[in-house]
Order: structure tokens, then C-alpha cells, then sequence
């Protein structure tokens, strides 16, 4: 890894590399081919306090910064892309609160969320809007002390959590349409509120997606993050949440990457063709040669967005590179990785294949690819206006 690590991170990825090998890697692929549950992770992530990784410490949570955190999202994701994505929701669910909730909301949330008791997912995507937010057709309208939701979300990552950050419009006739939207905490548990259906999914095996559909269901009034003078800002709030969604995208995506090139280099050497390694073939190098230096760049790229969010600075640009070029190289080389494995890549005898079919949602998640080199170029031309 081109980064230079503390002490700390040192000892922190030292203790998590160790649990990884004994309690999960031997189980991955059973639990990816039966789509399972991995329980032993998120009973280990609890004790290993994961859940509040980026919560401070005055709530319970570690406190860690966003190298840190990003850190160790690689190392989750070389092990397992699925392992990352048990965190990532709960984590931007979790620094809305922080950064926008009332002292009261902070108070009753933050804590559950450290300790993993309320795990939390983002109640944002809609089946017609995907990464138009704005498009949303969700509504919460004010009764007295609550707010009446109807609607529906679609690809609800981790819905087997009791608690979602959840946007919706209460004033569906705003203009632009973004400043009608509000965003809410909500649990499971209350009428007007079900889990309808799990997605079945090429990759993100073991944790389920689902459709969250919303009848009548109310929300008090108190759960309006930031109190009543947030109404309208929830729009704002998931943005600024999506920083560290897309730091943890471009996270994973170096951490599989890195299972991709390690699984590779080792074959190349293993396995002879004519005579020779096939690493020594000029092709096969060259695939060794672009895969080893595009995770290089892709961790820098992750790490300089990193460290800019440490700094209290706004990240969406360097962010938005980060996740778009480390996913693009990831799922590229998981291509490139089945090639050099030939006849076994193919196989689920080998890693490969579950790294293939893993690859592409980091290109869709947190905003597509394609949302992204829009917003990429839009604030590049900002940033060098003439």
C-alpha cells in the first residue's frame, strides 16, 4: 500500500486483518454462493466497535478520521465486498445526525448506532428517480405533531437494519424542486412502515436490498433532522453525506482491486504455458503491469480525498474522482483477472468470479458513473472559471 500509516492505523488494521483471516475468509464463498448473513461479521463488528467508526467518541462511537475509516474499508473489501457495505449506510445515516441532528437527536440516536443496537441504511433511491433525487414522488405531509409519509424506495441496502435516514418531500411544489425535500429518522416496527420484497442481485451477496413501501405511516414531528427549521434542507444533508459514501465506494473498489492483482500475480507465477510462467508472456504482463499501477493511483486518489475531509473541507470533487476512477479500474481488471486465470476465473472454484460479479455496483453506487462525470465537469469549470 503507497500510503504511510500511524501507529494507530498500523495496530487498527493489524487487529482487523487477523479477525478477518480466522472468523470470515474461510466462510466467504458459502456465504456468497447461499446469499447468507454473515453473522459472525456484524457480531464481530460490534465488538470490534465498527458501527461507530466515524461517531465520536462523546457518543461511544471510535472517532476515527476518514483515512482511517478508509483504511479500513479497503481491508474489509479485499476480504469481502459485502463486509464494507454493512458500514457504509449505517456511517452516512450516522454523520447526517451528527452534522445536522438537534443536541436531542444526537443524544438518542448516536449512541444505539455506535454500539450497533440500531443499524441504521439510507431510505433515499426510488425506482423512477435512481440519481435524479430531486424527481422523488415520496411525500410527508404535516398533521399536527407528525408527519404522514406515503411513497415507496427502491435498493434499500442494508434493510435488515431497525432505522433509516429517510427523504421525502414536504413541499412537493418548491422550485427548485431540492428545497422541498426533508429528510427524517425513522424505525421499524410502526404500522404504515414494511420491508415488501428482498432484490435479488448479481454481486452484494449476503446483506439484503429490498423496497421499503411507505402507507400512512407516521413520523413525529422531533424526528425531523435538524428540527423545524431543517424542513426543506434534506437534500443538503444527503449530499453532504455522499462525500463519505463515495470515499467508501472508491474504498472498496481498491480493496477488491487488490484481491484482484494479489490473485493474479500469484497465478501468473504459478501456472506455465510454452514452457514458462505466464506472467512472462508480454500480455499477461502488461495486464500485471496496468492492474498493480491503477490501484496504486486509485489508493492516492482515495487517500488525498480522505485527508481533505480530515481537513474540514468540502471533498465532493476529489471524492467524485476517487470513486469514479477506482471504480472503473476495478471493474476493468476483475475482466482482466479472469483472463489471466482463464478456464479457472470462470470458476467458483476461484475468487475471481464472485470479484467480477462484485465489481459493477461500484460503478452504479453513490451515484452513477455517468452522474458523476457530469458533476465532475461541473465543478471543474467552478473551480477554473474564466
Amino acid at each position: 500500500m503507497p500510503i504511510d500509516l500511524t501507529d494507530e492505523q498500523k495496530q487498527i488494521l493489524d487487529t482487523l486483518r487477523k479477525f478477518l483471516d480466522k472468523e470470515i475468509a474461510p466462510h466467504v464463498s458459502r456465504w456468497d454462493h447461499e446469499d447468507s448473513y454473515p453473522d459472525a461479521a456484524l457480531d464481530g463488528f460490534k465488538k470490534m466497535g465498527l458501527f461507530g467508526a466515524t461517531i465520536p467518541q462523546e457518543y461511544g462511537g471510535l472517532g476515527w478520521n476518514t483515512s482511517t475509516y478508509a483504511l479500513v474499508v479497503m481491508e474489509l473489501a479485499h476480504c469481502w465486498m459485502t463486509l464494507s457495505s454493512m458500514l457504509n449506510t449505517q456511517l452516512m445515516m450516522a454523520a447526517a445526525v451528527k452534522n445536522f441532528g438537534t443536541p436531542e437527536q444526537k443524544k438518542r440516536w448516536l449512541p444505539k448506532m455506535a454500539a450497533g443496537e440500531m443499524r441504521g441504511g439510507l431510505a433515499l433511491s426510488e425506482a423512477h428517480g435512481g440519481s435524479d433525487v430531486a424527481a422523488m414522488k415520496t411525500r410527508a405531509i404535516r398533521k399536527g405533531d407528525f408527519y404522514i409519509v406515503n411513497g415507496s424506495k427502491m435498493w434499500i441496502t442494508n434493510s435488515d437494519g431497525n432505522a433509516f435516514f429517510l427523504l421525502a418531500k414536504t413541499n412537493p411544489d418548491a422550485s427548485p424542486p431540492h428545497s422541498g425535500i426533508s429528510g427524517f429518522l425513522i424505525e421499524k416496527g410502526h404500522p404504515g412502515f414494511k420491508v415488501s420484497k428482498k432484490i435479488p442481485k448479481l454481486g452484494l451477496r449476503g446483506i439484503p436490498t429490498s423496497e421499503l413501501v411507505f402507507e400512512d405511516f407516521p413520523v413525529p414531528v422531533e424526528n425531523l433532522v435538524g428540527g423545524p427549521e431543517a424542513e426543506g434542507k434534506g437534500f443538503f444533508q444527503v449530499m453532504n453525506g455522499l462525500e463519505l459514501g463515495r470515499i467508501n465506494v472508491a474504498a472498496r473498489s481498491c480493496g477488491v482491486l487488490r484481491a484482484e492483482f494479489e490473485a493474479s500475480v500469484k497465478y501468473a507465477q504459478e501456472r506455465e504455458t510454452f514452457g514458462k510462467p505466464i506472467w512472462q508472456h508480454q500480455l499477461v504482463g502488461e495486464k500485471l503491469a496496468n492492474m498493480s499501477t491503477d490501484l496504486e493511483a486509485a489508493e492516492l486518489l482515495v487517500m488525498r480525498a480522505a485527508k481533505k475531509k480530515d481537513r474540514g473541507e468540502r471533498c465532493d470533487l476529489e471524492a467524485s474522482m476517487a470513486k469514479l476512477f477506482a471504480s472503473e479500474a476495478c471493474a476493468k481488471h476483475a475482466l482482466e483477472a479472469m483472463r489471466i486465470h482463464g478456464g479457472y476465473g470462470f470458476s467458483e472454484e476461484f475468487t475471481i468470479e464472485r470479484m467480477y460479479r462484485d465489481a459493477p455496483l461500484m460503478i452504479i453506487g453513490e451515484g452513477s458513473n455517468e452522474v458523476l462525470k457530469t458533476l465532475i465537469a461541473k465543478n471543474l469549470v467552478k473551480k477554473h472559471e474564466i
